[in-house]
């Protein structure tokens, strides 16, 4: 058992940084022997190899504002995470080396956790130690992958940095307009329930709850053996438990409460936090969440509709400006705003689960294509606080999303 486990913690699974991309089939990665993009998209001078700020000569901080200090070469047994511990507020120091002194729990990790809406698709972002936390990755003994995390860069797996990053490989850290935006620095296989990670100073920019989270592993124990008396030091507190074997196989832990923790200035924090459940592949939000944030009103043009409060108010303004200016005949349906699911295909929450998202004329507008939609609507739309979803590197033109919240008069 002990050796089965070892060999599967030592296989790197699709391990590719983004200096050797093209071996990977990534065209529009930034290498090294290429300039890096900067947040706007536009070309900058190549990476430094300032030994002020770089790890090492041969991995170059590519982020100095969100460096941390060089990893350098892994000196513990890779293990593999078992269970993943989050909250909505820090772990107590008491919490932590309790669950670490219990018998079958060989290792465990403290780091930082958040939930950010990227182009529709709420991913887990986790803040962590590049030294510490990677001996609970696969990719744990490659050096150049957690340099690169050291040094301000994302890792998260090729499937995922496609779908979410522009032609540069840059990422928008949020649904928020200003949000800030990091550079896939590798592709590699992360913990079973963490989508995104990033080194802890990252965290601190995103104001992310400090310590909210912590991996667990269980070497040659049961994990479920240790569900218990973890749940027994947690008590009633506001705080999931995961088994990872079980989100390994299903997608998520059916037994768990879950809870998504947005992160961001404006739209994260009017989302407040979301604890759900899924039932028959169904989300269920607390009711809680859903008498305070949901309201079904009447819009122009759509009709009743049911989307969260904060986004009816701009909805309704930028859909009057729309008939006021002539176009009320480029508006004419719409195929729902809150609706607590997944994306298709996975068990990622949709934008639409927290009512922040609506999609238009879906007929003719399509996932992957240009579209129909009058360019005018969607300026109308950006100017009362919406990001459109046909701006996206993998377009989704019916889509509009909150991503500010303004003081409508």
């Amino acid at each position: 058992m002990i050796v089965r486990r070892r060999a599967l913690a030592a296989a790197v699974v699709m391990v590719c940084t983004l200096t050797t991309a093209a071996a990977c089939g990534d065209k529009g990665a930034a290498t090294k022997d290429e300039p890096t993009a900067d947040p706007s998209g536009s070309a900058s001078s190549s990476v430094s190899t300032d030994p002020s700020t770089s790890p090492t000569a041969e991995f170059p901080v590519a982020d100095p504002d969100h460096a941390v200090d060089p990893p350098g070469p892994l000196e513990e047994s890779l293990e593999i995470a078992d269970i993943l511990v989050y909250s909505t507020k820090p772990l107590s120091d008491d919490m932590v080396e309790r669950i670490k002194a219990l018998d079958g729990v060989e290792a465990a990790e403290q780091f930082s956790m958040a939930s950010i809406p990227i182009q529709n698709r709420v991913v887990t972002l986790a803040a962590v130690e590049p030294a510490t936390f990677r001996r609970f990755t696969t990719s744990g003994k490659e050096e150049e992958i957690w340099s690169r995390v050291a040094g301000g860069e994302i890792a998260t797996t090729e499937k995922l940095g496609k779908r979410i990053s522009d032609t540069k490989a840059f990422v928008r850290l949020g649904a928020d307009k200003d949000a800030p935006t990091a550079h896939i620095g590798a592709y590699a296989e992360q913990p079973q329930g963490l989508n995104l990670v990033v080194n802890d100073k990252w965290g601190e920019s995103l104001d992310m709850v400090e310590g909210n989270a912590m991996v667990i592993a269980t070497g040659i124990k049961s994990p479920q053996s240790v569900r218990r008396p973890i749940k027994q030091i947690i008590g009633d507190e506001d705080v999931s438990i995961q088994m990872l074997d079980a989100v390994a196989r299903y997608g998520l832990d059916p037994n768990a409460r879950l809870t998504a923790v947005p992160t961001g200035d404006s739209v994260g924090s009017a989302v407040g936090v979301y604890n759900y459940r899924v039932v028959g592949g169904r989300v269920i939000p607390d009711a809680s969440w859903v008498t305070a944030n949901v309201r079904t009103e009447e819009v122009p043009l759509l009709g009743r509709v049911t989307c969260h409060k904060v986004m009816l108010t701009q909805l309704r303004a930028a859909l009057t400006e729309v008939v006021e200016r002539g176009l009320a005949d480029k508006v004419y349906q719409t195929a729902g705003c809150y609706y607590p699911r997944f994306i298709a295909g996975t068990h990622s929450l949709s934008n639409h689960a927290f009512g922040m998202a609506i999609d238009i004329n879906s007929a003719e507008n399509g996932r992957g294509t240009v579209g129909q939609m009058d360019r005018t609507v969607v300026s109308i739309f950006k100017k009362w606080g919406f990001g459109w979803g046909g701006d996206w590197n993998y377009t989704d033109p019916m889509h509009f999303e909150l991503n500010q919240v303004l003081e409508v008069r």
